[in-house]
This record gives structure tokens, C-alpha cells and sequence, in this order.
């Protein structure tokens, strides 16, 4: 009897340690009762009843990163070119997971080659380097699409690396040294035009300028003489007018007789020194009458 019943107390412990079960942290195990999805164990201490219960199933549900191998895709412009890329996916609904599909890592692994492939195809070469997140877009939306049956969402899809043949690569190599070689002559020629440019407007510059000079030495000296005149002028009349006083002063006409018959006689002088043939008045004699008419001159003019 004792034996018998340390059989039985072996025997339920080992039943009740074999329904135990701990579940990790962000993992879900599928339980299959007699062949059929029973539940779901969440993470901690879960009991099943062995060998009617059974763990059909283990899915982790973290973010998982999946490797996409290279391929060969043709662009829309008939060039083969190497793509590879990283998908990145996460468990939502464990129960999809294992009774939606087979395998869901192949699955998906599958279709973004075939939809990447498709992306590729409908762009040209020299676009696929600048597409890239329009190419991870797509590929994200038409998986996501396939994969909500299988209760696995995608997160996000990166292109790692576009690889074209090496002839490609030679050619495109040529094509940016010739637009490099292009942007510097357009650089250069703009700099020599913009130099003729400066060049031309200082040359504009500096005849506007000498001109400017030589208008406004015109006007200096043209006011420069306009005072001058002005100045004789005045000096003129200041000399004119105190010979008006003077003569009008006692004793003022006698001096002028006296200054007009030394002037006459003074030029008389000087047309025998320059010719021999002298032309008089009949009363050249008569001095005294000559004077007294230059006297009636003077007289007249006050």
C-alpha cells in the first residue's frame, strides 16, 4: 500500500508539474486541447492539463527584423540592377499567426520580393536612388495589406542597397564627370561675364563721373568769370563815379582841360614817331578851341 501510494503522489506531481507553464515576457504560446485552439497563454504562471492540453505553438512578439536576400529587379527602362533590403514586422494577433498561414516569415519574405520587384519596374534607373522612400512605401502598403490575415502587422520597409551592373555604373560615372565638367563652364563664363559686366559699369561709372567733373569745372569757371566781370565791372563804375565827383569839385574842370591837352598832345606824339604823313585839323593850332570842344563833350555828358 505504501508503495502504491508513493506511485500515485510521483504520479500527481508529475501531472501537476507538466501543466505548468511559464511564459516569457512578450511571447504568446498557442494551447491546443484534443487537437483544437483552445487559448492563448499570456506571460507568468499558466496551467494546461497534460495530455490533453499541448503547446502547439511559440510566437515572440517583438519586433522582428527579416533580411530580404538580393534579386535581380528591371527597371522601366530595361536595366537589370541588385536590390536587397530589411523588413521589419511584429506579431499582433498570435492565433492568425498560426492558423493563417504556414509559414508567415517565408510568406512575407515572398511577397516584398515580388512587390519590390514591382516597384523597381515601374521607374527608371536614375529614379530608383531618389525614390527610395516612395519604393519603401509601396512595399509596406501591399504587404500590410496580405499580412493582416495572417495577424502579423509590417512595420516599416528600408532598401539597403541598389546595385546596377558595372557598365551601368561606368556610364552614369562619365555622365556625372560631363555634368560636372558642364556646371563649371557655366560657372566659369558667368564669372567672366559678370566680370565684363563690372568691368563695362566702371568704365560707365567713371565717364559719368569725369563728365560730371567737367561740367560742374565749366560752371565754376563760368561763375568764376561772371564775378570777375562783375567785379571789374564794378570797379569800373566806382571809378567813373569818383571822377564825376571830382570833376564836379572846385577846381575839377581845370584839371581836366589840363589831362585832355596833355593826352593830346601826348598821342600827337606818338603818331610822328610811328609815320611821316600826319593828317591836322585845320585849327590844330588853335588849341585852346580843341580843348574847349572835348570840354563840351565832357560838360554835355554829366
Amino acid at each position: 500500500m505504501e508503495t502504491i501510494f508513493i506511485v500515485l503522489t510521483a504520479a500527481v506531481i508529475l501531472f501537476i508539474v507538466m501543466g505548468v507553464k511559464v511564459v516569457p515576457q512578450q511571447t504568446a504560446y498557442i494551447v491546443e486541447r484534443l487537437g483544437r485552439f483552445h487559448t492563448v497563454l499570456q506571460p507568468g504562471i499558466n496551467y494546461i492539463i497534460p495530455f490533453f492540453d499541448r503547446i502547439a505553438y511559440k510566437h515572440t512578439l517583438k519586433e522582428q527584423a527579416l533580411d530580404m536576400p538580393e534579386q535581380v529587379c528591371i527597371t522601366k527602362d530595361n536595366v537589370q540592377v541588385t536590390v536587397d533590403g530589411v523588413i521589419f514586422i511584429q506579431v499582433i494577433d498570435p492565433k492568425k499567426t498560426s492558423y493563417g498561414i504556414n509559414n508567415y516569415v517565408f510568406a512575407i519574405t515572398q511577397l516584398a520580393q515580388t512587390t519590390m520587384r514591382s516597384e523597381i519596374g515601374k521607374i527608371d534607373l536614375d529614379r530608383t536612388f531618389e525614390e527610395r522612400m516612395a519604393i519603401n512605401k509601396a512595399v509596406v502598403t501591399a504587404i500590410d495589406e496580405a499580412a493582416v490575415a495572417w495577424g502579423v502587422k509590417i512595420l516599416r520597409y528600408e532598401v539597403k542597397n541598389i546595385i546596377p551592373p558595372e557598365t551601368v555604373l561606368q556610364a552614369m560615372e562619365k555622365q556625372m564627370q560631363a555634368e560636372r565638367e558642364k556646371r563649371a563652364k557655366i560657372l566659369q563664363s558667368e564669372g567672366e561675364k559678370q566680370s565684363a559686366i563690372n568691368i563695362a559699369e566702371g568704365q560707365r561709372q567713371k565717364l559719368v563721373l569725369e563728365s560730371e567733373g567737367a561740367r560742374q569745372k565749366q560752371i565754376n569757371e563760368a561763375i568764376g568769370q561772371a564775378e570777375a566781370i562783375k567785379a571789374i565791372a564794378m570797379a569800373t563804375a566806382d571809378g567813373i563815379k569818383s571822377v564825376a565827383q571830382a570833376i564836379s569839385s572846385p577846381g575839377g574842370m581845370e584839371a581836366v582841360q589840363l589831362r585832355v591837352a596833355e593826352n593830346l598832345i601826348s598821342q600827337f606824339g606818338n603818331l610822328a614817331k610811328n609815320t611821316n604823313t600826319l593828317i591836322l585839323p585845320a585849327n590844330f593850332g588853335d588849341m585852346a578851341s580843341i580843348i574847349a570842344t572835348a570840354m563840351s563833350v565832357v560838360k554835355q555828358s554829366k
